[in-house]
């Protein structure tokens, strides 16, 4: 394991002199409303980027690409920028963004536990999770800028992974602002789910292709997902509902 770590890291170096980074190549969704900042506010800026500690951001060192839907409704379907921390060998948390430019929005957040701690779960909240399996066996869930091989150690540990995905404003639907309910989101779990328009653009900017990336992993193992996870597949969706202060009220006795 040690040498599988050690090897994985020379990679990342390389790829870091390399200048490969995999990113700037995706705009936000949406224009960013109100006035310009005032030079007041960027020099606060750069004075606070200095002296400030931006540990819990640096944290975020993994960049992954791929694609999410809103629960119940999978033909609404779009991008998502993951920045991921790991926390531990069984638990990560992303932010998500709808681009990875500087003027990208932050969508929602993404929580992902291993197989081992999804077990844990009780059968109610295993309803809110989507399984990676497929994202990483179809190709579809990509680490931009990293090497090919280390992109590879990284997929085999998040194929058995499940991921718990939270937007709280929608890009997609060019709403200028984070407006309306946060939104359950889940992943796709076959071919021909995910529209090929939308593979198409993110291979063409990332100059990549998912038929190969899918055929390449190939001998990533197979393994039996949670019959609780996706639950949409069963008809049980579960999403965020706004209610009045009245049924608030009522819900309390």
């Amino acid at each position: 394991m040690k040498g599988n770590i050690s090897s994985l890291l020379i990679m990342l170096s390389a790829a870091m002199l390399n200048g490969a980074c995999g990113g700037n190549n995706t705009a936000s969704n949406v224009d960013t409303p109100g006035t310009e900042k005032s030079g007041k506010d960027k020099a606060l800026e750069t004075a606070a980027d200095l002296i400030q500690d931006k540990s819990p951001l640096k944290a975020f060192n993994v960049y992954l690409d791929g694609f999410h839907f809103y629960n119940g409704n999978i033909n609404a379907q779009m991008e998502a920028h993951h920045y991921v921390q790991q926390l531990s060998d069984d638990l990560y948390q992303a932010i998500i963004f709808d681009g990875n430019g500087k003027d990208a929005k932050i969508m929602g957040v993404e929580y992902i536990v291993t197989e081992k701690l999804f077990r844990t779960l009780p059968a109610e909240e295993k309803m809110l999770w989507h399984s990676h399996h497929h994202e990483v066996k179809s190709g579809t869930l990509i680490a931009p800028g990293i090497p090919e091989k280390a992109e590879y150690q990284l997929m085999e540990k998040l194929v058995k992974t499940y991921g718990k995905t939270i937007h709280t404003w929608h890009t997609d639907q060019e709403r200028s602002l984070p407006v309306g309910a946060p939104m359950v989101m889940m992943g796709f779990t076959k071919d021909g789910q995910l529209k090929p328009g939308l593979i198409e653009d993110r291979d063409k900017r990332f100059h990549i292709s998912t038929a190969e990336k899918k055929e390449s992993r190939k001998s990533i193992p197979n393994y039996v997902v949670d019959p609780l996870a996706n639950a949409w597949e069963q008809g049980h969706i579960r999403q965020f509902v706004i209610g009045h202060k009245a049924d608030s009220a009522r819900h309390k006795h």
